[in-house]
């Protein structure tokens, strides 16, 4: 079930390979996480000594939280096993590459995020982007005209 998207991320980048994490999260964060008060969609992915976090995810304060104050946007460690870890290094130390987080959802009540390693669109890729939606769009609107005779 998914919770929050970043829908920018397939418009403004390449996504080259997905992966996916568990987050570390706080009791008041996950219950205002499972009620769908969070954003992804300013937030991205880096490397602290060797250590996965996300910056910029943006989880509300729950509101029947207790005396626990909780910042809404901090950073917060993705757990991963060593050799994905390693791996992804290795990858994003590529010139151009970076990592966006793509969507946030629940997996066996439990919360994951998934990333993908990415490289920056150019303005023309963006338009080329959409004028083939626009061109397959159309071609599905005349496909429905033709069958509905």
């Amino acid at each position: 079930m998914s919770i929050a998207t970043n829908r920018k991320a397939r418009h403004e980048y390449h996504i080259l390979e997905k992966y996916e994490a568990g987050v570390a999260l706080k009791g008041s964060e996950v219950k205002s996480v499972r009620e769908g008060n969070v954003s992804i969609k300013e937030s991205y992915v880096r490397f602290f000594d060797s250590e996965l976090y996300i910056i910029g995810m943006h989880i509300a304060e729950y509101e029947n939280r207790g005396y626990e104050d909780v910042q809404s946007v901090r950073d917060r460690k993705l757990l991963l096993h060593r050799k994905e870890l390693t791996k992804l290094k290795s990858k994003v130390d590529e010139k151009g590459v970076t990592m966006i987080p793509l969507n946030l959802y629940l997996k066996k009540n439990l919360i994951k995020i998934e990333f993908g390693i990415a490289k920056g669109k150019k303005l023309w890729d963006k338009r080329k982007d959409k004028q083939d939606k626009d061109i397959k769009r159309s071609i599905n609107r005349k496909m429905k005209e033709y069958r509905n005779r």
